[in-house]
């Protein structure tokens, strides 16, 4: 049978996210822009996107319930289920992955009794595995409704969520002060963070991740000392000074500006085929 249509708000509901959609669709110049943030307005009423929030983005913006389905099914910050006050993601991109987060994400699952995107049965926490968060200097990472909780071992990460789920006060490495996942969706949706301090405890990345910004910049980087790989400087991995160790104070920047035999620095070793081909 085909689905019946959603229902709608109840009539206070709807007049106060009426005001606020106004709000978020004079920011725009297409009114049809504004869809981003009108879905995060309307997963901050429930806490997740529900067909009766999509139908009031497709009535306040002129568009179809298929047109706005499309695109909240299309992103994942959109939650399409109830979720929890707080939503654990746990990195299992690359870096993160070989530095704990596999180890981390397994041990929540078994700690919480749930799996991938599930939530617990007091609707504190919701579990998921996300992609890279742009924080690969403090891999192992955890995000609480965005907020970034660094270098977390499966320990750290079980006292996070037992606090959060406790209702204990729990403090993010860098960023603003944690709230629920419906007051971050608000946030979100473009409207002012009013919590006091909240604004001014930005968190900024790594060192490492802004080393290609500063050189853009032309800043001047001071040299770093990378030992060549196997051993520490001046000794082979017998622990002996090999025969060709660099004098005393003799660094080069990184183990791949090691002098190399190339074609460029040796005439033994020269570039491209030593014979015509096929002989």
């Amino acid at each position: 049978m085909p689905e019946l249509p959603a229902p709608d708000y109840p009539a206070d509901v709807r007049a106060r996210l009426e005001a606020d959609a106004r709000e978020v669709i004079a920011r725009y110049p297409d009114s049809r822009s504004a869809l981003l943030p009108l879905l995060h307005l309307v997963q901050s009423e429930e806490g997740h996107v529900t067909r009766t929030g999509m139908r009031f983005c497709a009535e306040v913006l002129g568009l179809t319930t298929a047109e706005v389905t499309a695109v909240a099914t299309f992103y994942s910050m959109y939650r399409r289920k109830p979720s929890g006050d707080y939503q654990v993601g746990v990195c299992t991109n690359t870096l993160c992955a070989v530095m704990g987060g596999d180890a981390i994400f397994e041990e929540l699952k078994q700690h919480l009794g749930v799996g991938n995107q599930e939530t617990t049965e007091d609707g504190k926490v919701t579990l998921e595995h996300i992609e890279c968060n742009a924080a690969c200097d403090f891999a192992p990472v955890v995000m609480v409704n965005w907020e970034f909780f660094d270098n977390q071992t499966p320990e750290s990460a079980k006292r996070l969520v037992d606090d959060l789920r406790a209702g204990r006060p729990v403090t993010p490495t860098r960023g603003a002060p944690l709230c629920t996942f419906k007051e971050t969706a608000r946030i979100l949706a473009g409207f002012p963070d009013e919590r006091p301090g909240a604004v001014e405890a930005g968190g900024g990345a790594g060192p490492a991740s802004l080393v290609g910004l500063k050189l853009a910049k032309g800043e001047a980087l001071p040299p770093r000392v990378v030992h060549p790989r196997g051993g520490a400087a001046g000794t082979d991995q017998r622990g002996s000074a090999p025969q060709d160790a660099p004098t005393p104070g003799a660094r080069h920047l990184s183990s791949h500006d090691a002098p190399q035999q190339t074609s460029a620095s040796d005439p033994k070793h020269p570039a491209g085929p030593v014979s015509e081909e096929g002989e």
